[in-house]
């Protein structure tokens, strides 16, 4: 077998699924997913994008997304899409999935108001690919609540 035809380790085929689901992301700003696994089975995947009912974002769903004068990081609360993180938990919560103990693997790491629902929500790892910006804080209360936090090295 070639390298390149190799199979893949967990955490690389977890994170492969997460860049495939971004792929669904509405958001015209930035495409984030997120999967949950637990006994290396995924359970719940998530996207970013505008709630369920509402215009898609890069339909112009989402005022601040689609705003050309407001600055990446900027204006964060009036931006109305669902983080991928979020979107993933309660698509689990929505069809009775129970997280607790579960690894969440995302293309970002989260931000601090998705953090908030990991650790709420039992899930037990975060793997991801890129470091978020404005992650100090999330850093800070995973580390507070036990929970492994790593990012993937290829």
């Amino acid at each position: 077998m070639t390298k390149d035809k190799a199979r893949p380790d967990w955490d690389n085929y977890f994170m492969e699924i997460a860049e495939v689901v971004a792929k669904r992301s509405n958001c015209c700003r930035r495409h984030v997913a997120a999967v949950i696994v637990k006994d290396n089975r995924v359970i719940s995947t998530g996207y970013n994008g505008t709630p369920r009912g509402i215009a898609n974002c890069f339909d112009g769903g989402c005022e601040r997304c689609n705003s050309t004068t407001v600055k990446s990081g900027e204006g964060l609360t009036d931006c109305i899409c669902a983080h991928a993180e979020e979107n993933a938990i309660v698509q689990a919560a929505y069809h009775g999935i129970a997280v607790k103990d579960s690894t969440i693997y995302t293309t970002f790491s989260p931000c601090p108001y998705c953090t908030r629902m990991i650790i709420n929500s039992g899930i037990k790892e975060v793997v991801y690919k890129d470091l978020y910006t404005i992650d100090e804080k999330s850093i800070a209360l995973l580390k507070q609540a036990g929970i492994k936090f790593r990012k993937l090295h290829n």
